[in-house]
């Protein structure tokens, strides 16, 4: 299943109720459908779009279950495990697992700072106990660390079943690395918005991106663009969203994300505390870069 997830993968964000309190489970599910009639590949529920670090175990797997049985199959999942330990982190592995996930992804987050050898054995532990593929995922800003290209490369080597990378660092020289000492075997996808089209150019597999949720036609058209070789037509389209790309990324995912789609008539809910709302001035701000789109 890795070598098949390809392209454009959406990530969900997580509805709650306007009392910030339970899940809205049947705004996801118009979230879902929107990500598939826009063309997504594959869709990644509970990442940092998803707010899943904010989430009650109970909330977490009601997220997981509920997303996997409504995509049912029309597109591959791939599901963010993630967790401060280990034990929770194969937990929520072995869940998505039974529930279909066709991968999971798995950041190495931690309080305390990790050794190497740590993080190898974070992913053994968790490669150990299931069967299905896992994404490794590297994003120092909101992990608070950052994996090597050697490291990462180490990880792949050591555990059968890590058999993708997503790289977030914005760091483009990370993806040409992992192109030349991966000698070309290893899947990475782009994690960076603004890294897009430099990504695909280095030879990125697809692009984990929440602008789907807003700005799908145009994610897809750069996809597509960059398949047929046409590299004028990929930086047109490019650059025409990359205004939207930065703002959301600048702006909190959980926070601009909701905010555009409640824009778009879809209300989903506020990000959960104390992460806060787009304001007023934000608001305003996407409302004329998506009129600029249309």
């Amino acid at each position: 299943m890795s070598s098949s997830i390809h392209g454009i993968i959406g990530y969900t964000i997580t509805p709650f109720t306007k009392d910030g309190i339970s899940l809205d489970l049947p705004a996801l599910a118009q979230s879902i459908d929107r990500l598939i009639d826009g063309g997504v590949h594959a869709i990644a529920p509970l990442g940092s779009t998803g707010e899943g670090a904010y989430l009650s175990d109970h909330e977490w797997q009601e997220v997981a279950e509920f997303s996997m049985a409504y995509i049912n199959k029309r597109v591959p999942v791939i599901v963010s495990v993630s967790d401060l330990t280990t034990a929770k982190a194969i937990q929520r592995a072995r869940f998505a697992e039974s529930r279909g996930a066709d991968a999971v992804m798995v950041l190495p987050t931690s309080y305390w700072k990790l050794s190497e050898k740590e993080i190898l054995q974070h992913y053994q532990a968790i490669g150990d106990s299931i069967a299905t593929p896992i994404m490794l995922y590297n994003n120092p800003a909101t992990s608070g660390t950052d994996m090597s290209v050697e490291l990462i490369l180490k990880i792949v080597g050591s555990v059968e079943n890590v058999t993708m990378v997503k790289e977030s660092t914005g760091d483009i020289q990370r993806m040409h690395k992992l192109q030349l000492l991966g000698e070309g075997q290893i899947p990475f996808y782009n994690g960076c918005n603004p890294l897009a089209l430099e990504a695909f150019a280095a030879g990125a597999k697809g692009w984990c991106t929440a602008a789907p949720n807003l700005i799908p036609a145009l994610n897809l058209e750069l996809y597509h663009a960059i398949l047929e070789g046409d590299l004028r037509r990929a930086r047109e389209c490019f650059y025409r969203q990359l205004p939207v790309l930065d703002f959301i990324l600048k702006g909190g995912l959980p926070a601009t994300i909701k905010a555009g789609l409640r824009l778009s008539g879809l209300d989903v809910g506020a990000p959960r505390l104390p992460v806060f709302p787009l304001g007023d001035e934000g608001r305003q701000q996407l409302v004329n870069l998506l009129a600029d789109l249309s």
